[in-house]
């Protein structure tokens, strides 16, 4: 999870949030603006490399693989 909060860190305005429940966090980022979350889950450790990244404005939660979040992000935040 760290490796990736540092590579998407290079490129975007990133905040690290570990504490409590997870719609309790999206709920935090909501309040400040932030438009996508990225989630580690066991499943990203144990099972398929992939993390579900949601959407603020469309609450829409998609699964990528870890190698692809940075093309995703792009695609999303800046339109390629």
């Amino acid at each position: 999870a760290r490796e990736l909060f540092e590579k998407v860190q290079m490129r975007y305005n990133v905040q690290w949030d570990a504490s409590g429940a997870i719609g309790r966090r999206y709920r935090r980022a909501d309040e400040v603006g932030i438009p996508y979350c990225i989630t580690v889950d066991f499943d990203t450790i144990e099972k398929d490399n992939a993390v579900t990244i949601r959407d603020r404005d469309t609450t829409e939660q998609v699964r990528i693989p870890v190698d692809e979040v940075m093309s995703y992000l792009s695609e999303k935040i800046d339109g390629f």
